[in-house]
């Protein structure tokens, strides 16, 4: 691995892409060397990953089509950005994220109906982080960019080789706590990796709002290297990432990436994206989709043939059995279960809430 492909200095890396949307890679270049070790065999695993968790999003949004989750907030047509930087991470790194990296998570380990009690409502947090180094998603825009630095920060200080990396989407940016953890990671030289996933729409508002500049642009003005990469091409994100986390871990500070992808769902299974989202657009992303472009080079390459991509399917929709399933087994909590653990040691004022909770329900009797 070549260690100065990011620059100490800090500049603005051009925009990197390893295999395009017909299926070709490009294995000259800097980039190419960090994932020579990628050859089809792992890129047939990577696509598993991309295809299990888009499945999980498609049983999920059809389990709150079906009135048996609130919300679900799909990712569909992110699953390159968040797989590839994923597989990057060491074990010991630690993830903070928002509440659409439902890919990161799966390859953190954590279990398939962990991503659906909050969503369900049976519970307050989703797993435990420390098991799966992962902090349960955050639902304050941009919040977690502020926990990743802090924790940097602590590792920096045991002088740990561990590295944070926190996801955001393109409107985080606009976020007051984004802009103050790139200052206290810049300022500190925090092994942190902030990976934004621009993928163009902040609910309603397009990204041209948010930024008049490409959001990578901002790096500099922060203090450190930016890099922009292809979103939906899992093997440049998983380059890109695996460059910026040999960085943190030299002791060299934070790095911007900005992964440019789209989402092809609405924000939520509340949002309705026909309301301001052009046809066009649409269709010109789906051409990109980060799934059909590994496919193609996997063909080429003999690795995905019809036994492979059956038995692929066939790994996909067990784990949304298992999804469904577990989501339908989930046991429904009594009201006042909302004040439980919220505290780690009983309180007064929880104590009052709870009763007065328990006398307003009774008005229903």
């Amino acid at each position: 691995m070549k260690a100065e492909l990011l620059e100490a200095i800090p500049g603005i890396t051009p925009y990197v892409s390893l295999i395009d949307a017909d299926g070709h890679r490009d294995s000259t270049g800097a980039f190419a060397e960090l994932v020579a070790d990628i050859g089809p065999a792992e890129l047939l695993g990577l696509y598993r990953d991309m295809v299990i968790i888009r499945r999980i999003d498609t049983e999920a949004t059809a389990l709150q089509r079906q009135g048996e989750l609130g919300l679900w907030p799909p990712l569909l047509g992110q699953e390159a950005a968040q797989i590839g930087s994923a597989r990057a991470l060491a074990a010991d790194d630690f993830v903070f994220s928002s509440y659409r990296e439902n890919g990161v998570a799966w390859v953190r380990g954590v279990p398939p109906t962990d991503l659906l009690v909050t969503w369900r409502g049976v519970a307050q947090s989703g797993w435990d982080p420390f098991i799966h180094r992962m902090a349960t998603p955050q639902v304050i825009i941009g919040a977690q960019a502020l926990h990743a630095t802090g924790y940097a920060l602590g590792m920096q200080l045991k002088q740990s080789d561990s590295v944070a990396i926190t996801y955001f989407g393109d409107g985080a940016t606009s976020e007051g706590d984004v802009s103050e953890a790139l200052v206290f990671a810049a300022s500190y030289a925090a092994p942190v990796v902030f990976f934004c996933q621009n993928n163009h729409w902040a609910i309603s508002e397009p990204v041209r709002v948010q930024s008049r500049t490409a959001l990578v642009d901002r790096a500099v003005g922060f203090g450190m290297p930016g890099i922009q990469v292809d979103g939906n091409d899992v093997l440049a994100v998983m380059a890109v990432t695996r460059s910026a986390l040999d960085r943190a871990r030299r002791g060299e500070g934070p790095t911007f990436i900005e992964a440019v992808t789209y989402r092809m769902g609405p924000h939520t299974t509340a949002d309705d994206p026909t309301r301001y989202r052009p046809p066009a657009d649409l269709a010109e992303w789906a051409a990109k989709d980060p799934l059909a472009r590994v496919a193609a080079y996997l063909r080429g390459a003999g690795a995905l043939d019809a036994a492979a991509e059956a038995e692929v399917t066939a790994a996909a929709d067990a784990v949304a059995a298992e999804l469904r399933a577990g989501c339908l087994a989930m046991p429904d909590l009594p009201p006042d279960a909302l004040f439980d653990h919220v505290y780690a040691e009983p309180h007064p004022r929880i104590d009052e809430q709870r009763a007065a909770q328990q006398a307003y329900l009774r008005m229903f009797q």
